[in-house]
């Protein structure tokens, strides 16, 4: 198992804790983004720089991710894509992406993004806490411990 990371918009606190997990598991962990990031030196750790655009780094781990991987990502449509090729997701705040419930998720997100689009103040996601951050390690635990 590979773990991908969509890195661009990922909290500080969860890179670093995929950092640990990388070292701690021997675990490839490959952080995607269009901005250039200061990572350890380790030979578990990568970074993918892409271009500057939008969904470029998505589209990149959409294309390299294989059946098995974990990808770390807030992005639901790229959550549709790695899930449909066999992959989990797992979102930073902890909510895993899967085959039973990203049509959900998806669909509720397209739901909402109707709403703003149709002028519903729906307001943004909460800030992100230590609670999110605990959930998340939690949730990245379990899984590390069914595939590693």
């Amino acid at each position: 198992m590979k773990i991908w990371v969509d890195a661009d918009a990922c909290p500080r606190g969860i890179k670093e804790m995929l950092f640990r997990v990388a070292e701690r598991k021997k675990a490839e962990t490959i952080f995607v983004a269009n901005q250039w990031l200061r990572l350890p030196e380790s030979p578990f750790i990568r970074f993918i720089q892409v271009e500057q655009g939008p969904d470029i780094a998505d589209n990149k781990i959409a294309e390299d991710c294989r059946a098995g991987d974990l990808v770390v990502t807030a992005d639901i449509p790229l959550a549709v894509r790695i899930v449909a090729k066999g992959a989990l997701g797992l979102d930073p705040r902890g909510i895993i992406y899967n085959k039973d419930n990203i049509g959900q998720v998806s669909d509720m997100r397209d739901f909402m993004d109707g709403l703003r689009n149709d002028g519903v103040q729906t307001g943004g996601p909460k800030s992100f806490n230590v609670r999110d951050g605990e959930k998340f390690a939690n949730e990245l635990d379990k899984l590390i411990a069914q595939r590693l």
